[in-house]
């Protein structure tokens, strides 16, 4: 059987019911994957850097997609291969900050390479309207735990297949594992994917799998679902 890649959203989905806090069995079965010769990467909206300190620290792949696909850190020397822009995704959050009447300001976050992210407190979808009529190449994403500003084009689904390519993978030999809306473009990615239960309606109805557990739970009954068909 060929070896997988299995691509791994953290908040939500190996956290321990919510945020920050990293379930430790799940992560101790990545780790046991890792050793049978698969890659486990995170894909992320968190920043590229987190996802790829934790991979050293788990004991997985060196490779962390972060900025909801915005930016891929990697290798035994850390690397950083860009793929969105930041300026333009600065620029829209400059004209948001004088056309909103609702507060919008940046979330004190770990720094950012390629996006900009924000504080949930304004209307999401009309700010993208907003930006859309202006012209801005951006477009605005909800994680659950921020807004995010991502060049147009760039999602976890396009960052995952640059990913594989850079670990020559293919992408029918990969699992997706995510709750929330960015991880969309990666289910429609990727056919083989597990949505935990916490996850949001939209990702449930075209999730191949959908656990009856939360987060890291979750992930652990998704994984136990398929071993015997993919690992």
């Amino acid at each position: 059987m060929a070896k997988k890649v299995l691509a791994v959203d953290i908040d939500g989905t190996i956290t321990l019911n919510g945020f920050g806090k990293i379930h430790l069995q799940a992560l101790e079965k990545l780790r046991n994957l890792k050793n049978d010769g698969h890659h486990v990467i995170f894909v992320t909206g968190r920043s590229s850097i987190e996802a790829y300190f934790l991979s050293i620290f788990g004991g997985l792949t060196l490779l962390g997609v972060g900025e909801n696909g915005g930016c891929i850190t990697h290798g035994e020397i850390m690397t950083h291969k860009m793929i969105g822009d930041k300026n333009e995704c600065q620029n829209a959050f400059s004209y948001l900050k004088k056309s909103l009447d609702e507060p919008i300001k940046e979330k004190p976050v770990f720094p950012r390479l390629t996006e900009v992210v924000l504080d949930r407190t304004f209307d999401i979808k009309n700010a993208q309207a907003i930006l859309d009529e202006e012209g801005f190449n951006v477009g605005l994403f909800d994680s659950g735990y921020a807004y995010h500003i991502n060049s147009r084009g760039v999602d976890k689904g396009s960052g995952l297949i640059k990913a594989l390519e850079m670990l020559n993978a293919d992408l029918e030999d990969t699992i997706a594992l995510g709750d929330s809306e960015t991880d969309v473009p990666m289910f429609r990615t990727v056919k083989n994917n597990i949505a935990v239960n916490n996850s949001i309606p939209e990702l449930k109805e075209i999730a191949k799998i959908v656990t009856t557990k939360n987060s890291g739970e979750g992930l652990l009954e998704g994984l136990s679902m398929i071993s015997d068909q993919f690992l």
